[in-house]
């Protein structure tokens, strides 16, 4: 990148060192500007002993921002907006700088809005001009001494692939994918609890129509219960914006090397039917009066399980590789609200309330995402759940779920309310609807009605 020659802008050595192991590797982002650059140089180090400073990201807690960011923040962004800058994140930010091997003691950082932009974006110049409007904002709403900083930052996904695609029971990794897949019964696992390994499951997912200010919102979340996700269910939790997340993941580290080992005994279980049909071929040729059909149908029966062998190998080596680190890959979205179990005592009803929902990352799940669906397994087939159900050969209009999945419904058809964040976040019905709408197009733009 050509050197920046703004009299607003970093040299060279700040450009590319300021931010100087933040992320934990050498793809630390570039400085693009700072609102402090006259108060607060950054001298290159000098010497034989020379130390580059290096720095870590911090969260903010208990400043003026705190406050009042709900409400400068979207005041932020419609000033970048109204820029046409071509922006990528916009965060409340500390930084902390760890002191050199001779000193004992580091320094955190002022209060920090930190501003992503696309590289080769945003001139310094620019981006000086609208640090000043984002400064007297900030001024007045009483935050003082807070300092901008715009950086050239990528826009990544999260980290690690999406959830996978839920396939029809045709597909030899049906089952043993159906952990890693947005489905209902997803295992659950919560940061809070990582120690303790703990985890639940997915109990429905539903639609926020709205947002707190009336508009239209594409938000997804996910409930599941309070004990799941919450270390301390003694008290209410609600998820503020530009406080420190409390993620979600799919799959504790149990339940996740349980999937390993489900797709590796599906390889075996395979390998032999495979062997078998193998000796099994062997002996219908070698018959003096040979059944051409038979030997057709065996080969189409070896031919299949060599496939689901292969088929299984690839999805072994890809979820090892992609989704094995729980911090970095199973991350699928962070808490938003936990309400503190209870009891109603006072109702009658002696009903526990145990009850928690997240916000889903649209990244994890948009591909793949198909509403409230259950997948069915196969411990029990078609014809032997249908007797079940329906016993003596009772006549009946049911129909068994194609593709091995069932649509969540129940009889009263009614409309649920949960309010989070102070935001009426309207479940269509989530968990209870008689409309089927499958989300192939736009899965997070529309849920159950």
């Amino acid at each position: 990148m050509a050197p920046n020659l703004s009299v607003h802008g970093p040299n060279e050595y700040e450009r590319t060192s300021y931010y100087n192991d933040i992320t934990g590797d050498d793809e630390h982002p570039d400085l693009v500007y700072r609102s402090d650059y006259l108060t607060t140089p950054f001298p290159k180090p000098t010497g034989g002993f020379a130390h580059l400073p290096v720095k870590s990201l911090r969260g903010v807690f208990d400043t003026p921002l705190n406050g009042v960011w709900d409400t400068v923040g979207p005041q932020i962004r419609d000033l970048i907006k109204a820029r046409k800058i071509d922006w990528s994140s916009i965060d409340p930010a500390r930084f902390f700088t760890h002191p050199p091997p001779e000193d004992t003691k580091g320094s955190l950082g002022p209060v920090v809005v930190w501003i992503g932009v696309a590289p080769g974006s945003t001139s310094a110049d620019t981006a000086h001009e609208v640090s000043q409007e984002i400064l007297t904002l900030l001024q007045k709403n009483g935050v003082d001494g807070a300092v901008v900083e715009w950086r050239e930052a990528v826009p990544r996904r999260l980290a690690g692939p999406p959830l996978m695609r839920h396939v029809d029971s045709s597909n030899s990794t049906h089952y043993v994918r159906r952990f890693l897949t947005p489905l209902l019964g997803v295992p659950l696992a919560s940061e809070e609890l990582e120690e303790e390994d703990s985890q639940g499951t997915l109990t429905l997912w539903f639609h926020e129509n709205k947002d707190n200010d009336g508009n239209p919102s594409d938000k997804v979340y996910g409930v599941s219960s309070c004990h799941v996700l919450r270390r301390n269910t003694t008290i209410d939790y609600e998820h503020r914006y530009g406080t420190p997340m409390s993620r979600v993941r799919v799959c504790g580290m149990h339940r996740f090397q349980r999937g390993l080992d489900e797709i590796i005994s599906a390889i075996s279980g395979h390998a032999i039917l495979a062997d078998l049909c193998v000796r099994e071929l062997v002996k219908l040729q070698a018959k003096e009066r040979q059944d051409a059909r038979a030997i057709q149908a065996k080969q189409r029966q070896l031919d299949d399980e060599t496939e689901a062998i292969s088929d299984l190998e690839v999805l072994h080596e890809d979820v090892t590789k992609d989704w094995s680190n729980l911090k970095l890959h199973r991350n699928i979205g962070h808490i938003q609200y936990a309400e503190a179990i209870s009891v109603d005592v006072e109702g009658g009803t002696l009903y526990t309330s145990d009850w928690a929902a997240f916000l889903a990352a649209d990244a994890k799940f948009r591909d793949e995402f198909e509403g409230n669906v259950v997948d069915l397994g196969f411990k029990c087939k078609p014809d032997d759940l249908m007797r079940m159900l329906y016993p003596g050969g009772v006549p009946t209009t049911f129909k068994y779920p194609t593709l091995g999945s069932s649509r969540s419904r129940a009889a009263p058809r009614r409309r649920t309310s949960l309010t989070l964040q102070g935001s009426t976040a309207k479940a269509s019905a989530a968990l209870w609807s008689e409309k089927t709408v499958i989300l192939r197009t736009s899965p997070l733009d529309a849920m159950l009605a």
